[in-house]
């Protein structure tokens, strides 16, 4: 039994169906409401921060998969994701089940230092301080050998879909609703976006992988970044279309924050779109280097063909 523990997200659902296609059809969806993507999917119905709910989601799994989202709430967020991972590894450890994460880098430093697995924590806001606690929870958990675990670290999303980012939502989807994109920040500095299917492929990879386990892992991005003016180039390529841009710059983001909670939100994590954002995902793609990674001209393609 495999078991997708926030199944109903973007990645969580890609996970399902690539762990259908190639490992197992004994899955098991856990969610505060579940749906089925296959019908021989397993649907349980558990709030994770309920240690007996979370228990009984995971008993009897050989392998559970943390992809639990959360709104862009700080308070959200530090009440419920470390109640969620100190429950789900309990349960985890009480049933010998292998553990893996899907992480973020909200924790990481917003400098245009490359980031690689060994990257310190140097958290700039709360959400980036409560990612850096629960990782270090799990962490401190491997460590100890309570649990069997492994970590899977992907960079900001873009993708089809239910896919949720700051780039999908002012770029992209703008574009596709035929709307002038605007760009974050700066126009002119590299971008490492990852193509959510490729990072739950990848989960999956990593999950029926024995020998990844007891390490963090930087999920696969292109290693051809491109600047948000280059991805706007490409759109216009891919459309047909002579596309503007307007790039909204940091002070609007900080005023409008004042009176627009989403915007205040996302303060945390602007400093890193001053500079370039390089995620190094060279240690994943040299121990698979048959995985095929999704060009941005080929994802930039899907979500607006």
């Amino acid at each position: 039994m495999h078991t997708v523990l926030g199944a109903n997200g973007p990645i969580g659902e890609e996970l399902t169906r690539e762990l259908y296609r190639c490992f197992t059809r004994d899955i098991r969806l856990v969610s505060r409401n579940p749906v089925k993507i296959h019908d021989t999917d397993q649907l349980v119905k558990a709030d994770l921060t309920d240690p007996e709910a979370t228990a009984r989601a995971v008993e009897g799994s050989e392998v559970a998969y943390l992809t639990v989202g959360l709104p862009m709430d700080s308070e959200l967020w530090e009440r419920q994701f470390p109640a969620m991972m100190r429950n789900v590894i309990d349960a985890c450890a009480k049933y010998g089940t292998k553990l893996v994460f899907f992480d973020n880098t909200y924790m990481y430093p917003g400098t245009t230092t490359p980031q690689t697995e060994s990257t310190g924590f140097e958290p700039n806001g709360r959400k980036g301080r409560v990612r850096a606690q629960i990782a270090t929870m799990l962490l401190d958990a491997m460590n100890a050998g309570s649990v069997d675990a492994l970590i899977c670290r992907a960079p900001e999303f873009y993708g089809p879909g239910k896919t949720k980012s700051l780039t999908n939502s002012l770029v992209f989807d703008r574009i596709k609703a035929g709307k002038r994109p605007f760009v974050p920040v700066s126009a002119k500095t590299v971008r490492s976006l990852i193509w959510t299917p490729d990072a739950s492929r990848a989960m999956a990879l990593l999950g029926n992988t024995p020998d990844a386990y007891g390490q963090t892992w930087h999920l696969p991005v292109d290693p051809h970044r491109l600047t948000y003016a280059e991805l706007v180039e490409v759109a216009g390529q891919v459309t047909g279309r002579r596309l503007r841009y307007t790039v909204l710059p940091l002070a609007l983001f900080k005023i409008g924050g004042r009176f627009v909670k989403p915007l205040g939100e996302v303060q945390e994590l602007l400093p890193r779109y001053r500079g370039d954002n390089i995620f190094d995902s060279s240690k994943f793609t040299t121990r698979f280097p048959d995985f095929p990674v999704t060009s941005y001209r080929e994802g930039i393609s899907q979500i607006l063909g």
